[in-house]
């Protein structure tokens, strides 16, 4: 776990816990070519030594598949997704708008492709976000049929989400900003699968110099779980929440403070660059 990610992870917990609510904890192994062995449970680690503990069972997406084949067979039968092998070229030529080319074309689930979900009809999706400017997307227009299976048959984040936010009877989400885009599309499935729509926060990210997002691709350094009382001093300085007295200075001390006065209206619109690296 990075800055980055303890920072979302904060103000999640931080906002559940104002309002009395649970905080959950899933695992999004949906991509297990990208996964480093021992990361989740060095995340589990870390977020228990920064005093984030969560409620009830953990929530593995990767024991999550016969749920998510039921959902997309389902969808294919009704002819609301379609099988598709559009390559990323065709896509680009097309301004990365999926356009429907396969729609129509009924192939054979022998064929390798991907399964895409019919966007059509109303497809103006509007998001009134906590922090964020009210986000309209209409969908045809401007992203066209996307994919809830991949063509090497993992599933899409999109899908798994919206059924996981389902499963564990999700009321408020509260994420990174770099997903923020992707929100109309999950409101969409939502809307077609006649599931629960959550209220929405995302976070600013945090970036690194260059003005990246702090993540494992752009190798941000790894917290040292014996620095967790200044990792969430950091944290909450960049959600510019009040700081905890220096007399707060270990973990459950800080957290308490920071639940006292915990402001998720304060939070900028960008939360800038660290000024070092805490390791």
């Amino acid at each position: 776990m990075h800055l980055g990610s303890l920072i979302c992870a904060l103000a999640s917990y931080l906002d559940a816990r104002r309002h009395n609510g649970r905080w959950l904890l899933r695992m999004e192994d949906l991509d297990p070519p990208r996964e480093q062995a021992g990361a989740a449970e060095a995340i589990l680690s870390s977020l228990q030594e920064h005093g984030l503990l969560w409620d009830g069972p953990v929530l593995w997406q990767s024991q999550r598949h016969p749920a998510y084949t039921a959902v997309v067979e389902k969808l294919l039968s009704q002819n609301i997704a379609f099988r598709c092998n559009c390559s990323r070229s065709q896509l680009a030529a097309e301004g990365g708008v999926y356009r429907g080319h396969c729609r129509e074309r009924h192939l054979s689930a022998d064929i390798p492709s991907a399964v895409r979900l019919r966007v059509q009809g109303d497809t103006l999706v509007r998001v009134e976000d906590g922090l964020q400017q009210t986000l309209e997307q209409a969908l045809e227009e401007e992203v066209g049929d996307f994919i809830i299976r991949r063509r090497d048959s993992l599933f899409a984040y999109q899908l798994a989400v919206v059924l996981d936010d389902a499963e564990q009877g999700v009321t408020h989400v509260v994420r990174g900003s770099d997903l923020f885009d992707s929100t109309p599309r999950q409101i969409y499935l939502q809307r077609t699968l006649g599931l629960p729509r959550p209220c929405y926060t995302h976070i600013p990210v945090i970036t690194n110099s260059q003005g990246q997002k702090l993540s494992k691709q752009t190798h941000a350094p790894a917290l040292d779980s014996g620095h967790a009382p200044q990792h969430l001093r950091q944290a909450l300085k960049f959600l510019r929440q009040e700081p905890p007295p220096m007399s707060c200075s270990a973990v459950p001390q800080i957290l308490e403070h920071a639940l006292e006065h915990w402001h998720i209206n304060q939070i900028p619109a960008i939360l800038g660059v660290p000024e070092s690296s805490l390791a």
